[in-house]
């Protein structure tokens, strides 16, 4: 019996089970999930007493949701494998048009900033960044008090800790967007060490020795950490001008936070590395913010084509006015 690899739920099967499941998607109504912030589901339309079929595709657009449907037929065709996944190459195509957009258009936006006001800009994104990242993983020091500290070089009356790694980040941050460099564990490890080297010197710097878990969630064994950070940077090295730079760092953010490879500190070194990806490739950042750090957390129970659309869902919220005035 030939064994093909079903569009829908990725597993391999036979022929006549794959149709079955379509009957009863059909039947059913289930949804079938793409990639991003996109679903789609086989519908019927009733017509002078006949039943069409539909391929629908429905998706966020700021408020709104916006659907997209493609005729089937009166009966599911014989190639709908085929159907389904030209459908969703039609639907991804018209996203990274939408996130090529957004590039364009930060771009020409950058360059009408004068040089010397740039400095300025970045510092602002720096201090937005440093806060927001800092405290998601419980960070005392305000938004204002962020800025006093990296603007203004004044230290709140608050733990040592979280200022020494408030002007840790800031620093560290500003150095990675003058200067691109290969993703290497070096640079990671470099990373860790500059802005947790005062404050966690026991930990910084280096890979975990030991086991640790994120409340439900164990991480992998520690003697596994090397090569699955090794796997991770080949697969953005082999993916960077495969994938969209957004897809691609939402998906090594994912990867990264699995593997779990600090003793601490992991999330900022993870929202480092995105923003890192994606501005050197042109592409405005984005500053998961504390206030909305329920569905971040949420976003990490599911796997990871879960993250990428949620991922995708809020860049495209956040850079809305970079593609909808195009």
């Amino acid at each position: 019996m030939k064994m093909e690899v079903d569009p829908i739920t990725n597993r391999t099967g036979s022929s006549s089970k794959i149709n079955l499941y379509l009957h009863y998607l059909l039947k059913s109504n289930i949804y079938i999930l793409c990639r991003y912030n996109n679903i789609m589901k086989i519908v019927t339309k009733k017509k002078g007493g006949k039943k069409y079929l539909y391929l629908k595709h429905s998706f966020r657009e700021g408020n709104r949701v916006l659907t997209k449907e493609k005729y089937l037929g009166l009966e599911i065709p014989k190639n709908i494998e085929n159907i389904i996944s030209n459908f969703k190459k039609d639907v991804e195509l018209e996203l990274n048009k939408k996130l090529e957009l957004i590039k364009d258009n930060f771009q020409a936006d950058w360059k009408r900033i004068p040089e010397s006001a740039r400095k300025k800009e970045l510092e602002e994104i720096s201090i937005a960044f440093t806060y927001n990242t800092n405290a998601i993983e419980g960070s005392t020091i305000t938004l204002e008090e962020a800025r006093e500290i990296i603007h203004d070089k004044i230290s709140p009356n608050k733990p040592l800790k979280d200022v020494r790694e408030t002007e840790a980040h800031s620093e560290v941050f500003l150095k990675m967007l003058g200067k691109e460099e290969e993703i290497k564990n070096k640079l990671l490890l470099n990373w860790h060490e500059k802005i947790f080297g005062m404050t966690k010197p026991d930990i910084a710097g280096k890979y975990r020795d030991y086991l640790v878990r994120v409340g439900h969630y164990l991480a992998p064994d520690w003697q596994d950490v090397k090569k699955l950070m090794n796997e991770i940077i080949e697969y953005i090295k082999k993916n960077k001008d495969k994938i969209n730079p957004v897809e691609l760092s939402a998906r090594a953010h994912y990867r990264f936070e699995q593997v779990h490879p600090f003793g601490d500190g992991n999330g900022r070194i993870g929202r480092l590395l995105t923003n890192y990806m994606l501005w050197h490739k042109g592409y405005p950042m984005l500053i998961i913010e504390y206030k909305k750090r329920s569905s971040y957390y949420k976003a990490f129970h599911g796997d990871e084509e879960y993250f990428v659309r949620y991922f995708i869902r809020r860049y495209l919220t956040v850079h809305k006015k970079r593609f909808v005035l195009a």
